[in-house]
Order: structure tokens, then C-alpha cells, then sequence
């Protein structure tokens, strides 16, 4: 506790600052994921279509992840507490239009204003914490607890959203957003102070357009098929959008200020640690999401009780994070990051033994035990990213480590939920696109009931089977790869 100390005004303005900007880190994190429980309710409310649930899910992430990198050269350029305020007006401002949204697209629209809100939120927060620190470990510090309370937000996402919706309708997931928005606000512009680069480089606008054009189109391609098969506009989409991402990549590497330094992949350690923050949030997001509807619509439990046996995960996730520093100090670097990659595959090969009876053990087993690896990853890539390049690249490297995050929790949904969809699409009895939307059919018969959950339950297992494999051979490269001491 002595490292807390606070001798001086100067020093405790900034311990306050910091607990200024916390809440708005949870409220980011937690909007990754505390609609993974939410979504038998606001299915049942608003009817999307398989597509549209998806998209209600991930639209979010696939904002945040495309603007993070431009909205931090942005800040530097113009001002990291002008950014997060506006970016927090809108935040809010999406925040109350998805609350009281009346269709799936209109709530697609507030959850992108919210993602364009949240974009500004991580890089901008975490340049102005570092700021309030001139003391180097005191930064670090602070920018420890940052990290944990971003990691915390994912993993009580889905808990604080089912213990709210025992008592209230699915938009109290968005309202509650609303009172940390405003007080965020009002504190402010007492606690921080602007904060601004003189070395940010300029905007390229082309860039930002083909990288978000390139992932949305290509999405939306992949679930387009997935829900409805392949079609010739679903099919010139798609190739549009690969089109879009190889040419983004490819002006990178031609403009003096491209958005991504594609330089950084050609060392081994960053390549590995970015891929391991895109992977875990891949299947992390994945697993979350088809599992909250499997103990609900499949084995039948209240959301509250859906969100209590998402509990023990939770608590291991957030212990490893804080934890991880003595977990790197015992092991190393390397090993902590295969076991990153090795542990999560484990845990969710576990839900391979669920079935359409009984699933709760290895719910809870697979939860604990991938949990260890989540918190690990959470704490561990950003800053192996950071210790794997120069200093003077070092705010690339954390805007990509943090981007990888973003978008990993976003693909998650995207790639394996298509995945799942299609085969309920192919296997499931036809009477609705997804499984909230059979059981809500009016006259459905036990037969097709059963017929749905098993299509549904082989889908969450190919799901889950996917991303373990692709978990597991990345942590067999990392082995074999990284050399046995990494930097610090």
C-alpha cells in the first residue's frame, strides 16, 4: 500500500483523475459483452433477424476497433481531453437512442454511434492517466489498474446485465450508461488536463475509409451467408470488401503516415502477442455469446441465475489479472504467453461435452480454466507488444495491441457465430433463423423444440471446436517460435 501514498495535492489530483476516468473504461468494456445475456430478452422484444442479432452484437466492436488507431492520432493532434469528452457526449448520446430503439435497425444505428463514442474513450484515457504520472512507477501503476478495470469490464459484463435484467426490461443495459456519462462530464474538466503530441502525423482518410469499409462489407458478406446461403450480390460484397482490406493494407506501406505500421509484424514477438489478443477475444466473445444463450434457451435458467453461473469465470479472469505480473516473474514471458494460449483452448474444448440435458459443470469448468487464460492475455499482450519494438514505436504498438482486442471481440461474433448460425441454418427444423426465434414461434411442437436446441447445441460445439483449434496451434507456434527469453 505504500505505492499508494498520496504526500501532496499534485499527487492526489491525479490518483482522482484516474478514478475519474475508470468508470468510462468499464462502461467500454462492459458494452462488449453484456448483451451476450441480453439477447434472449431483446430478440424476444424486437424479432432481428439471425443477421441483425449478430449484428446488434458486434456492430459495437467493429466501430471501436476500426477507429481506435485514427481516433488516438487524432487526439494527439487536437487534444486527448477535448476527444474523450465529445467522444463520451456521444457515447451517451447512443447510449439513450439504443435504450429506446423500436427495431433491430434502429438499434444497430445507437450501437454504432455508441462503438464511434467508445472509440475515442480507450486511447485518449489511457494518454491522459499516463500523463497525471510523471513518476515512472506510479505510471505504470495506474496504467495497471487501467488495464485490470478494462479486463474487469469484459469479464462482468455478462453478470452485471443478468442480475439487472431479473428486475428490468433489456434496455437497462443502456441505461445505465447514462449517469457514469454525466458525471464523467462533469468531473472532467476539474480533475484532467488536456493532454497533446507534438509528433502525430496527419489523418489519411483513405486509409480510414477502406479499413472500415473493407471489415464491414466482408462481415456483413460472411453472416449474409451464413443466415441465407450464397447469393450473387452477398458474393460481390464480399469480394469488395477483401478488395477494400488488400488495398488498405497495401497504401500502409506506399503513405509516410499510414494508420497501421505494418513494419512492427515483421518481428516474431509482436506478430505472436498481437495475434494472441486477436485470437483470445475471438473465442472468448464466441463462447460468451452462444453459451449465455444455451444455458437459457437450451437447459432453460433465468437470466439471473445464467449470470451467477457465469461467476466463478469471472472472478478468475479479474484474479489473473491482477496476478499476472507474478505469474510472468515465475515463469517468464514465453511460457506465460503459450499457457495464455494453451489454457484457453482447453476451456472451451470443455464445452464440447455439453449436451441438451446437462452442461452446467463443464460450463463452469471451461469458464475457470479459460478464464485463467483471458486474464493472462488481457494483461500480458500489450505489453509484450510494447517491449518487442523500439521506444520510440512504442504508442504504435500499444494502439495496435489494443485495436486487436477490439476487433478480436467483434470477429469472435462474426466468424464462429456464423459459423454456429449456418449450422442451425443446414440442421434445424426451418421455422426460424435462429433458436430464441423458433421457441418464440407460435405452435411449435416438442419435436421440432428438440430438433432446434440439438442444432443449435452441434453449432455452439463446432463454434467452440474452431476457435480451441485455432487457440491451440497458435500457442504450438509461439513454443516453437519466440525465443526462450523475451525482452523486457
Amino acid at each position: 500500500m505504500s505505492d499508494m501514498t498520496l504526500p501532496d495535492s499534485t499527487n492526489r489530483n491525479a490518483w482522482l483523475g484516474l478514478l475519474a476516468v475508470l468508470p468510462l473504461v468499464l462502461l467500454v468494456a462492459m458494452d462488449g459483452s453484456i448483451l451476450y445475456l441480453a439477447m434472449p430478452h431483446l430478440t424476444s422484444a424486437l424479432t432481428p433477424s439471425a443477421d441483425q442479432a449478430l449484428w446488434i452484437l458486434d456492430i459495437y466492436g467493429f466501430v471501436v476497433g476500426s477507429l481506435l488507431i485514427a481516433f488516438g492520432n487524432i487526439g494527439d493532434r487536437y487534444g486527448r481531453l477535448r476527444l474523450i469528452m465529445t467522444g463520451a457526449i456521444v457515447f451517451g448520446a447512443g447510449s439513450l437512442g439504443a435504450s429506446y430503439a423500436q427495431s433491430p435497425p434502429g438499434l444497430i444505428i445507437a450501437r454504432a454511434l455508441m462503438g464511434l463514442g467508445g472509440a475515442t474513450l480507450l486511447p485518449s484515457g489511457l494518454a491522459i492517466v499516463s500523463a497525471l504520472f510523471p513518476d515512472t512507477r506510479q505510471r505504470a501503476q495506474a496504467i495497471g489498474i487501467f488495464s485490470a478495470t478494462f479486463a474487469a469490464g469484459f469479464a462482468i459484463g455478462p453478470l452485471i446485465g443478468g442480475m439487472l435484467l431479473r428486475h428490468f426490461e433489456w434496455n437497462i443495459v443502456f441505461l445505465i450508461n447514462i449517469p457514469v456519462v454525466l458525471a464523467f462530464l462533469i468531473a472532467a474538466p476539474i480533475l484532467l488536463r488536456e493532454v497533446r503530441s507534438t509528433t502525430g502525423g496527419r489523418i489519411d482518410l483513405p486509409s480510414l475509409l477502406l479499413s472500415f469499409a473493407g471489415i464491414l462489407l466482408f462481415t456483413w458478406s460472411l453472416k449474409t451467408a451464413a443466415a441465407d446461403g450464397f447469393t450473387l450480390r452477398q458474393s460481390i460484397v464480399g469480394v469488395i470488401g477483401i478488395l477494400s482490406v488488400a488495398l488498405f493494407l497495401r497504401r500502409q506501406t506506399k503513405i509516410s503516415d499510414p494508420l497501421v505500421d505494418l513494419d512492427l509484424f515483421r518481428d516474431r514477438i509482436f506478430s505472436i502477442a498481437i495475434l494472441t489478443g486477436l485470437l483470445s477475444l475471438v473465442v472468448w466473445s464466441a463462447a460468451s455469446y452462444l453459451s449465455g444463450i444455451y444455458l437459457q434457451a437450451v437447459l432453460g435458467f433465468d437470466v439471473f441465475t445464467t449470470a451467477l453461473l457465469t461467476l466463478p469465470g469471472a472472478v478468475m479472469l479479474t484474479a489473473t489479472c491482477v496476478g499476472t505480473a507474478r505469474v510472468v516473474e515465475w515463469v517468464g514471458r514465453r511460457t506465460a504467453l503459450v499457457a495464455t494460449l494453451l489454457l484457453i483452448s482447453a476451456g472451451v474444448f470443455l464445452l464440447l461435452l455439453t449436451s441438451t440435458q446437462t452442461g452446467v459443470a463443464p460450463f463452469i469448468a471451461s469458464t475457470m480454466i479459460a478464464g485463467i487464460g483471458f486474464g493472462l492475455s488481457f494483461s500480458l499482450v500489450a505489453e509484450v507488444a510494447v517491449s518487442a519494438v523500439p521506444a520510440e514505436r512504442a504508442g504504435a504498438a500499444g494502439s495496435l495491441a489494443e485495436t486487436s482486442n477490439e476487433l478480436g471481440n467483434a470477429l469472435g461474433i462474426s466468424l464462429l457465430g456464423s459459423l454456429a448460425t449456418l449450422s442451425f441454418r443446414l440442421l434445424g427444423p426451418g421455422v426460424g433463423g435462429t433458436l430464441n426465434e423458433t421457441l418464440d414461434h407460435a405452435g411449435v411442437t416438442p419435436e421440432v423444440t428438440a430438433q432446434a436446441k440439438e442444432a443449435f447445441l452441434t453449432g455452439l460445439h463446432m463454434a467452440v471446436g474452431a476457435g480451441g483449434l485455432m487457440t491451440l496451434t497458435l500457442g504450438i507456434v509461439a513454443w516453437i517460435w519466440l525465443p526462450r527469453k523475451l525482452p523486457e
